[in-house]
């Protein structure tokens, strides 16, 4: 039975147990949670955005700063005097406020809220980067942003529920199943092949060459941190797991994945428009990090034929979004090739010089 309150109060709702015993829910404390979990996204998540926009910007200027001062090869050659400018470690600082932010608000509110919220920060981005960095976004580059928000949007709001993790033990059991290991070795000698091959033929004028080598590192990143984040919470409640091999590799694959990640965000930041970077990356990653758990907790197959119907939808709105970014960034290049002055031709050898008398 369901008991009226007067306005203010709890409303109590009993419901009666074979065994004789009454289960009561106080609706007040389940309203008091959503709004709770409403208030914490709209407080706190538009400085998670701020932060993790504003990093790309901060770190730009920082890669800018340090190619122009000619003491060292910049990022984008493969240089890395960008680490002694202080504006691009101030950005990375940034980066990791924000991430840390981030990582803790899927602890107080579901997946499918804070993820399509981290679209924010591409806008946050782009705009910063308009006005700062004087990089300014063509029109079919603005609505290529509209089309990966929405389609990444639509890929998160239907994808499979994330499940429940308890130990280190469980995910190891699930990553050495033959279908997350063919994944990884597939994404491990996909990134080696862009990495030793790609990079060097057209890395500077593509820039998801940059990109897919950060996002297929970050798709198992993410996988390494959540057995890194379990590990901690489970040591800090008496339970040591420092103590199994399982604990260190993960934590082994974090270190190495983000590494490389750095290294090719920073060349792609230094080469190509912040405005474009921010929503194609962001885009690859969230695609293949639900790609990595759909494999590995094959959580897909409990999905219905209108969900995966509508992810595909939204991986084809991502595709023709990327697509619309990656030609535009193509085209300001080529613009900008060609209004560079030409130079003007060296002169000729001595012994060539004709001298008439």
């Amino acid at each position: 039975k369901i008991s009226p309150a007067p306005e203010g109060h709890c409303v109590s709702a009993s419901v009666p147990s074979h065994g004789g015993l009454t289960l009561t829910v106080e609706t007040s404390a389940i309203k008091g949670i959503g709004s709770w979990v409403i208030l914490v996204c709209k407080k706190v998540f538009p400085q998670i955005c701020a932060f993790i926009g504003s990093s790309f910007v901060i770190k730009k200027i920082g890669l800018k700063k340090a190619g122009d001062s000619g003491a060292r090869a910049r990022a984008g050659s493969g240089g890395h005097s960008y680490l002694y400018e202080p504006l691009w470690w101030l950005g990375m600082v940034t980066m990791i406020l924000g991430e840390i932010a981030n990582f803790a608000a899927y602890a107080f509110a579901p997946a499918i809220l804070v993820t399509p919220l981290g679209a924010l920060s591409i806008i946050f981005s782009a705009v910063l980067a308009h006005f700062i960095l004087k990089e300014r976004l063509h029109m079919f580059g603005v609505v290529g942003c509209i089309l990966c928000v929405v389609g990444s949007v639509g890929i998160v709001l239907h994808a499979p529920k994330e499940r429940e993790i308890n130990s280190v033990g469980e995910i190891w059991h699930f990553a050495t199943q033959p279908g997350f290991i063919v994944y990884s070795c597939v994404a491990v000698v996909g990134a080696l092949f862009l990495i030793f091959w790609a990079v060097k033929r057209s890395g500077h004028r593509k820039m998801l060459v940059y990109i897919a080598i950060c996002s297929l590192m970050g798709s198992l990143t993410v996988i390494s941190v959540k057995a890194v984040a379990i590990a901690l919470k489970l040591s800090f409640s008496e339970s040591n797991q420092f103590i199994y091999v399982q604990t260190w590799f993960f934590i082994f694959v974090v270190i190495i994945c983000c590494l490389v990640q750095l290294n090719y965000l920073n060349k792609a930041l230094d080469s190509f428009n912040t405005a474009v970077v921010s929503p194609v990356y962001y885009v690859m990653f969230t695609i293949l990090t639900i790609l990595a758990n759909m494999i590995m907790y094959k959580d897909w197959v409990s999905q219905s034929a209108t969900q995966i119907a509508t992810q595909l939808c939204g991986f084809v709105t991502i595709v023709a979004g990327t697509f619309l970014l990656h030609k535009t960034n193509t085209s300001s290049t080529d613009r900008h090739a060609e209004s560079a002055p030409t130079p003007p031709p060296p002169p000729p050898p001595p012994d060539q010089i004709c001298v008439q008398g």
